[in-house]
């Protein structure tokens, strides 16, 4: 993996302002309603001043598409093949029962979300950019903040269903916000039944044929080139780095930690005490950053009757723990809304890198205790 220039984005000032003041655990005086009035203009019984004529109007001009480099991949940073940097991202909804475990396509995904489910279950989203490979599974249907998470980079999305919720928002943004490859809404012949496995553990696919779908579907070929990049930076010296950090981080249905190796400038993913081990490869589970998004969660019987759906607040602003390079970086996220970035912020309001590489997003409650030491 190597490194890639920082793709600089800004900042809006009104968010910077609302995180500071997230910070600070302060809110900005409210204007007093005679404060409001007075700021607006009355109409005045008296004759109006004269208004002067108006200037020749400047024709408005587009904004500018960012020039991205061919060969650094949009999703992780590294610099890669140019026919694979800016592809299309393929999201894919991955069971977390412990009979669906171990879980294939994992060392193939730029991207990792891992977040509370039904059931006190969790869930994944493996999004994949330049990466390809034979073995995605098992899939299962999808959840509205796995959605939006994919919404942000415009991809498509593979499943097998979902709540009302989800199929709803689908049904209304499919081709605008992403590209829908459900496998009970006519895209079944992407995915194929394992006989190793019971359903409804035991739905595959692969990066080849989800991309065929998703093209068939009306999908575009390419990440549109003006959505946000998250900025990177290269990694450091063997020699800068500490001997050791262990992260853990418990979840309802088992205790998940990483590791970091040294030499490697890797975290090792480790699941209940034991290394995790990606069956599509046959190779142990790594990744370059792992990011601990605390948000809010709780169980709602009133989106689907006859359901208890997990809500999860994706969208505002919380904390947030960035591990890189074996060390740890307090922080902010902030979502403004369905498709805007998840952004990761310094008490400054200034965004923080992440280093060349697949990142694992681990979303937790709130309340949850996570811990980290050499």
């Amino acid at each position: 993996m190597t490194s890639r220039r920082a793709l600089t984005q800004g900042i809006c000032s009104w968010l910077i302002a609302a995180i500071s003041v997230g910070a600070c655990g302060s809110a900005p005086p409210t204007p007093s309603e005679s404060a409001i009035a007075a700021a607006i203009e009355t109409p005045s019984a008296a004759t109006p001043s004269p208004v002067p004529a108006p200037a020749a109007t400047a024709t408005a001009l587009p904004s500018p598409v960012p020039t991205l480099d061919p060969t650094i991949a949009d999703l992780t940073g590294v610099t890669t093949d140019p026919s694979l940097a800016h592809r299309l991202p393929l999201a894919v909804l991955l069971d977390d029962n412990r009979i669906a475990r171990p879980q294939s396509g994992f060392n193939s995904a730029s991207i990792v979300y891992q977040a509370p489910a039904d059931g006190g279950e969790t869930r994944y989203v493996l999004v994949f950019g330049e990466g390809d490979t034979a073995q995605i599974g098992p899939v299962r249907s999808a959840r509205i903040y796995f959605i939006h998470w994919a919404s942000e980079v415009r991809a498509a999305l593979a499943h097998y269903g979902g709540d009302l919720r989800s199929r709803r928002y689908l049904e209304a943004y499919d081709h605008l916000r992403l590209t829908d490859v459900d496998a009970l809404a006519g895209a079944g012949k992407a995915f194929h039944r394992i006989k190793s496995r019971t359903a409804p553990h035991n739905a595959y696919t692969s990066t080849a044929a989800l991309r065929a779908m998703a093209l068939k579907s009306g999908g575009q070929e390419s990440m549109p080139a003006d959505l946000y990049r998250r900025s990177f930076v290269a990694p450091g010296d063997v020699a800068s780095r500490p001997a050791s950090q262990r992260i853990r981080i418990p979840y309802r249905t088992g205790l998940v930690e990483y590791r970091f190796d040294r030499a490697a400038d890797l975290y090792r993913r480790v699941l209940d005490g034991k290394a995790q081990v990606d069956p599509a490869d046959g190779k142990a589970v790594m990744t370059r950053n792992v990011v601990v998004l605390f948000m809010s969660f709780r169980t709602d019987t009133k989106i689907e009757p006859g359901h208890s759906r997990p809500v999860v607040g994706s969208i505002g602003i919380g904390r947030a723990m960035i591990f890189r390079e074996g060390r740890l970086l307090e922080g902010t996220w902030s979502k403004a809304d369905e498709v805007s970035p998840t952004r990761l912020l310094d008490a400054a309001g200034t965004e923080i890198p992440l280093v060349t590489g697949r990142t694992f997003f681990q979303i937790v409650p709130d309340d949850t205790r996570v811990t980290s030491g050499s």
